[in-house]
């Protein structure tokens, strides 16, 4: 990386908190957060606003959810979070096969009319030539309610945030998915 860790002594209180759930949750502290705690105010930011877009009460699926990160991600050569969000979709009960297929979804059969829009979008925000067409946002329109639209803009922006910052500080992947390429 970068930029190194901290040692975790010097990170204040309220960010070793994160931490600790980090931890829980994922089995070790990831490292982006080690980055982002060197600014403790704009990882907790960062922090509650990815539980906001991430909640069980959100209007897009877990998996739509999932795949739309792995996409952007993908697209940003954020190895780090093709990493850890390839695990959660395979955790969210997308097959091992659909995951591999990404890249190519356009072509692939494995995917519903919601997740092509979805990713459709998603490539359009994340690759800013062209960007988002007049006839994709009617197409979106069309489809989604304007909560849904916000939500989804938001997640796919909030994951550029995300794998920008990681690619462009090097964070490598901590090994959460072990998916076999064939």
């Amino acid at each position: 990386m970068m930029v190194p860790a901290k040692p975790m002594s010097h990170y204040p209180w309220f960010i070793r908190l994160f931490f600790r759930k980090q931890k829980k949750t994922y089995g070790r502290v990831l490292e982006p957060g080690l980055l982002w705690g060197r600014s403790p105010w704009v990882f907790a930011t960062v922090a509650l606003l990815y539980g906001a877009l991430n909640r069980a009460g959100s209007p897009l699926s877990p998996a739509l959810r999932s795949l739309v990160t792995v996409r952007v991600s993908q697209i940003n050569h954020c190895a780090f979070c093709v990493d850890i969000n390839s695990a959660t979709l395979l955790k969210r009960g997308v097959a091992e096969e659909k995951v591999l297929a990404l890249p190519d979804w356009r072509t692939s059969d494995l995917y519903s009319d919601d997740e092509r829009l979805a990713l459709d979008y998603a490539e359009a925000m994340t690759i800013t030539e062209p960007g988002v067409s007049e006839n994709l946002r009617a197409r979106v329109k069309a489809r989604w309610d304007d909560d849904t639209i916000v939500e989804l803009t938001g997640l796919i922006a909030f994951q550029n945030l995300s794998s920008k910052f990681n690619a462009a500080l090097d964070v490598p992947p901590q090994g959460f998915c072990m998916i076999r390429k064939q």
